[in-house]
């Protein structure tokens, strides 16, 4: 992702390479591919040091003690490996006992933005309890922020809501940090980050990189962090909730009318003017936009139907047994066979259902069952008609006529 966003930034290869610390071909492969690259994992051997960790941390539990210390104490319980591997075991455990102090950071015009969701409780009428969820994005340089409510974190609200922020904002930072949230990031292996596959490539559409805080380290992205108490308390404290699409006019109105308009206490200045210094460094946004619909691949089932979100939808037999992708947006599913569309339908509220499929099924696809030459060998002629076969029936005076000729007329 770095390559990809450096090329758009109009650097050469040679440039990025020397950039990165690479080589030009590497640099080179990276953006002629169309896939990402995927970690091999491969078999660890056991460290010699293993049996030993509990020992260690019960040392540095009682006291703060050298290295040399608990080594010349581990030599005396068998251990046979050298010096070096306890010190950076045991100074590694030091590190984790240290309290780590971080320092403010600011960023240069379009290089990064936050991204965060905020969770907002609302009580209806009857008295119940919901939640609709905020999503934030900040610009780092001038702290732009774009802000609308959705009803649910799913993945496809989550690409639509950074669409329209980056319509908002003006463009396309060079790169977003988030926390560790299960739209961006699926999991780690050897403390590497599994990014979400999809999100991957809408992000790669768009130009711009993925970066993670460490967990449990929501002070790295203070920049939306401390904006998200900002919307809570001068906007929704006291907020009259009515309406998902009426909140998402407000918010809109509330930052432009005050939140763009104040005094940064930071840098000292209005925020809008600091984002319209920011926004020519922003990146451009793509000819068209990535389709945020969510993906699936199924297979056609014999009785031309395929099964999704417990339902089933038909479509053409033609298919039949064939892997079709399927399309959900918006409550609208969408049926394709490569880029052919095959049906179009909304998805029903209740399960079960089974939808599309004709008064009249479409017979020409099918076939007239073939039997083999032992099987259903008593009931064969009852499928085909051939235990019954039509005769021609003729008047018996005709046979009376050819018997007086003699038989002449027998092969008429």
């Amino acid at each position: 992702m770095d390559i990809v966003a450096l090329k758009r930034q109009g650097h050469s290869l040679r440039w990025i390479a020397k950039k990165l610390g690479i080589h030009r071909k590497t640099v080179k492969k990276h953006l002629e591919s169309s896939s990402f690259p995927t970690y091999t994992r491969k078999s660890a051997k056991p460290s010699i040091l293993e049996p030993y960790h509990q020992i260690i941390r019960d040392f540095l539990d009682e006291d703060d003690y050298q290295a040399t210390w608990i080594f010349e104490r581990l030599k005396r319980m068998g251990y046979a490996g050298c010096y070096d591997t306890v010190k950076v075991f045991v100074r590694s455990i030091k590190e984790q006992k240290c309290r780590i102090a971080y320092t403010r950071f600011e960023t240069e015009p379009g290089l990064q933005a936050q991204v965060d969701w905020g969770e907002f409780k609302i009580v209806d009428s009857s008295g119940r309890t919901t939640t609709v969820y905020a999503f934030v994005m900040v610009l780092g340089f001038s702290r732009a922020m774009y802000v609308e409510f959705v009803e649910r974190c799913t993945m496809e609200s989550f690409m639509d809501c950074h669409l329209r922020a980056f319509r908002q904002l003006g463009g396309v930072p060079a790169e977003i940090l988030y926390d560790n949230m299960k739209h961006v990031v699926i999991g780690r292996e050897n403390g590497k980050p599994t990014f979400n596959l999809e999100f991957l490539h809408f992000s790669r559409h768009y130009g711009f990189t993925p970066r993670l805080c460490p967990p449990y380290s929501p002070w790295v992205k203070g920049k939306v962090e401390r904006p998200m108490d900002y919307l809570r308390e001068s906007f929704w404290r006291g907020y009259s909730y009515r309406s998902l699409s009426q909140a998402n006019d407000d918010i809109s109105a509330w930052i432009a009318e005050t939140a763009h308009q104040r005094i940064h206490g930071t840098y000292r200045q209005q925020v809008k003017l600091r984002w319209e210094q920011e926004i020519p460094h922003l990146g451009p946004l793509p000819a068209s936009d990535y389709d945020t619909s969510l993906k699936f691949f199924r297979k056609v089932y014999k009785d031309c139907l395929v099964s999704f979100g417990r339902n089933r939808f038909y479509v053409s037999p033609h298919v039949v047994g064939k892997r079709v992708l399927l399309k959900v947006k918006s409550g609208i599913i969408r049926i394709y066979h490569d880029a052919d569309l095959l049906a179009v339908y909304e998805i029903p509220e209740t399960k079960g259902q089974t939808i599309g499929i004709p008064s009249r099924p479409d017979r020409t696809q099918q076939q007239t069952p073939r039997y083999g030459r032992d099987k259903g060998k008593a009931t064969r002629g009852l499928v085909t008609r051939t235990l019954y076969p039509e005769v021609y029936r003729r008047p018996l005076a005709e046979y009376d006529r050819y018997a007086a000729a003699g038989g002449a007329s027998w092969s008429n």
